[in-house]
């Protein structure tokens, strides 16, 4: 991998893993045409480690206000509802990401698979448009969040596991079909996005270091995952701030038509490649 091929994709990875169009889909499609076939475990682990902390930063306060939450609850009585909101969310996106994962070397590989995930992805946010009405001021109150809307919400996040399904378009549309209001759909999506990323990439680091049996990821890397990380992180962070004031103003649906429009290239593409 070249630096401007690591920072180029630390930049589609900082843009799509927040904006609803399928960071995992991107990459696929990005890593498809730089023809990088060997896989770049540090790189993978540290882009995404760049958009994690521009999610920490966003959210820090609301972070900062579950953990003390935990921490009185140990002492004392204390409401940590919200807290045991993403451990629900959590169980199933951890149980399906791990058995999407046994076909992993196809789901990955595939970009006619993230073509059609695009326009389903598409459908999804389009649906989106009649949740998106203007609404009170007020916030939903944290006591009618209920455990089988967060249940729901991180089933949405399992399946987006597979290219092309975008995991902030799948569970913020999902908060908002189960009656979320807008910006608690979206807090909940990120700050339920934070253990998974940090789960998927510990297993990902711990099945690959058990394949190959030693650490022999090339050392010559550091510098592109440097960049790499930086340019997701700044990106990452900028395309977050964007898509929280979209969802605000109710205009996630509007995204759809760049999915299908991508969806369908990408399938017309990897077609008439076949020809």
């Amino acid at each position: 991998m070249e630096l401007y091929q690591g920072i180029l994709l630390g930049i589609l990875q900082g843009i799509t893993e927040f904006l609803p169009v399928s960071s995992s889909g991107h990459l696929v499609l990005g890593q498809h045409f730089f023809n990088l076939t060997e896989p770049m475990l540090a790189f993978d682990i540290s882009v995404h480690m760049g958009t994690l902390a521009a999610i920490v930063i966003v959210f820090f306060k609301d972070i900062k206000e579950i953990g003390i939450s935990v921490y009185k609850a140990i002492y004392a009585k204390s409401d940590i509802k919200f807290f045991l909101l993403i451990i629900t969310g959590c169980i199933p996106t951890a149980i399906i990401g791990f058995i999407i994962q046994i076909w992993e070397d196809v789901i990955f590989s595939s970009i006619l698979l993230v073509g059609f995930m695009l326009i389903v992805t598409g459908c999804i946010l389009w649906l989106t448009r009649h949740k998106q009405k203007p609404m009170k001021e007020q916030s939903m109150d944290i006591s009618n969040f209920s455990f089988k809307s967060a249940f729901f919400i991180g089933v949405c996040q399992g399946i987006a596991v597979i290219p092309g399904i975008s995991r902030s378009g799948a569970t913020i549309s999902a908060g908002l079909f189960a009656g979320l209001d807008r910006k608690m759909a979206a807090k909940f999506s990120f700050l339920l996005s934070i253990p998974a990323i940090i789960g998927a990439e510990l297993l990902q680091l711990i099945g690959s270091l058990n394949s190959l049996g030693s650490v022999n990821q090339p050392v010559i890397m550091t510098n592109i995952t440097l960049f790499g990380t930086l340019s997701s992180f700044i990106t990452g962070y900028i395309a977050l701030i964007i898509l929280l004031r979209i969802v605000n103003n109710g205009k996630l649906h509007l995204f759809a038509p760049y999915c299908w429009v991508a969806g369908i290239a990408v399938i017309i593409y990897d077609l008439t490649s076949l020809l």
